[in-house]
């Protein structure tokens, strides 16, 4: 009986979907965002304006995503990967 209890309560249980936390950057100079999706360790980069954003992307810390992204597009002002972002010393250490 107390099986079926707990079976039900799971089963009633709407499913709780996560949001991916946000990835983004901000580029220091918008002439260089890309004009088409870049794909850069598996995440998805569209930019409008100076403002990028991401979706997907392998595990690995934010500075190291920073910083090949700096590699592709260039300086950057912001940055969030997954949720984390990068403080001001961060950045300055990304963008050399």
């Amino acid at each position: 009986m107390r099986a079926l209890l707990i079976a039900a309560v799971l089963f009633a249980a709407p499913a709780v979907a996560q949001t991916p936390a946000a990835t983004s950057l901000t580029l220091a100079d918008a002439s260089k965002a890309p004009a088409r999706p870049t794909i850069i360790d598996g995440a998805r980069w569209s930019c409008e304006g100076e403002i990028c954003t991401a979706s997907g992307g392998s595990e690995q810390p934010a500075h190291r995503a920073c910083r090949r992204v700096v590699q592709k597009f260039g300086p950057v002002t912001a940055f969030s990967y997954k949720g984390e972002a990068l403080s001001a010393e961060q950045l300055a250490v990304c963008n050399a």
